[in-house]
């Protein structure tokens, strides 16, 4: 199958590579030339104008959008939909707001283009691993894309959980209990650490992932950070946010329902922000471990 994918940063040029590498045709642009060079070294195909990239692509067009929340995903479909024609699909695997989604597939069912919300997981590592995908939209546009959901996607890793709006509701859901995820693990690992006994912090996080109710998968990045940093001394314990936890409890509010661990790690992030914290060093080291998100050194 063919798609076009807008924004080649960590996430976009490695989805690009393992649509190539699952035998599919894609056509890439972004802003950087150096970033279309390293995905057309893989195997993509290039475009260096939005006009150019529309024309690459058969009808329908597919078109994936890994761009920034907000003002640039709004800006990219107004430059993009002058070139669309009716039946194609833009898809959105980035980490918008699900209002926004709401709005944009209304904004352009008039000009007959298909939206879907694709919320995407899996950092990094999806490359290799592939990525977990809650998708939002139409069952006609989902089951046409379908061949590429379950490229990118492992085994079982792909869902279509509902109308537009609904995928990136998921995913806003799913990081709001990541915040809470690793804040019990960042205040579990500083209890260990503050204890009498010199622990194995990496052996500790190896052992609590062989039959423990506990183990996960951030136990598996946990032992490569204290493997890497058994201390974490290189990291200032300073957590950012990139939105999804603030609106996971803006809407627990909202509806009403209680969400005191999610709001807990939301707010310890901004209590990250003063005087350094182990707990905190621990976030921000298994957040650099699944997600190469970057890290202030101390």
């Amino acid at each position: 199958m063919e798609l076009g994918i807008i924004g080649l940063g960590r996430m976009g040029a490695n989805m690009a590579e393992r649509l190539v590498r699952g035998g599919h045709q894609v056509v890439s642009f972004d802003r950087s030339p150096e970033a279309i060079q390293r995905v057309v070294d893989k195997g993509a195909r290039g475009a260096h104008s939005l006009a150019d990239f529309v024309k690459q692509l058969a009808e329908p067009r597919a078109v994936w959008l890994m761009v920034p929340s907000g003002a640039p995903v709004d800006q990219t479909i107004e430059q993009l939909l002058p070139n669309l024609a009716r039946g194609d699909i833009v898809i959105d695997g980035g980490n918008s707001n699900y209002k926004d989604s709401i709005r944009r597939g209304e904004n352009l069912k008039p000009h007959g283009v298909h939206f879907v919300d694709a919320g995407t997981s899996g950092g990094i590592w999806g490359l290799q691993n592939g990525y977990c995908l809650m998708v939002g939209g139409e069952k006609s546009a989902v089951d046409h894309l379908a061949p590429i959901f379950k490229t990118l996607a492992p085994p079982d890793g792909f869902l279509h959980v509902g109308p537009v709006g609904a995928g990136h509701f998921v995913k806003m859901v799913h990081n709001g209990i990541e915040y809470g995820m690793l804040q019990a693990y960042g205040e579990g690992f500083e209890l260990l650490k503050a204890a009498q006994f010199d622990l194995d912090l990496a052996k500790i996080s190896h052992l609590w992932n062989q039959g423990s109710v506990v183990r996960s998968w951030l136990l598996e990045l946990a032992e490569s950070a204290f493997e890497k940093d058994p201390k974490l001394e290189a990291i200032k314990g300073y957590v950012d946010d990139s939105g999804e936890g603030r609106w996971t409890v803006v809407e627990a509010i909202d509806k009403g329902v209680s969400a005191t661990v999610l709001a807990h790690a939301l707010f310890a992030r901004f209590a990250s922000r003063q005087p350094d914290a182990f707990s905190n060093k621990f976030i921000a080291a298994l957040r650099n471990e699944f997600g190469g998100h970057a890290v202030k050194k101390g």
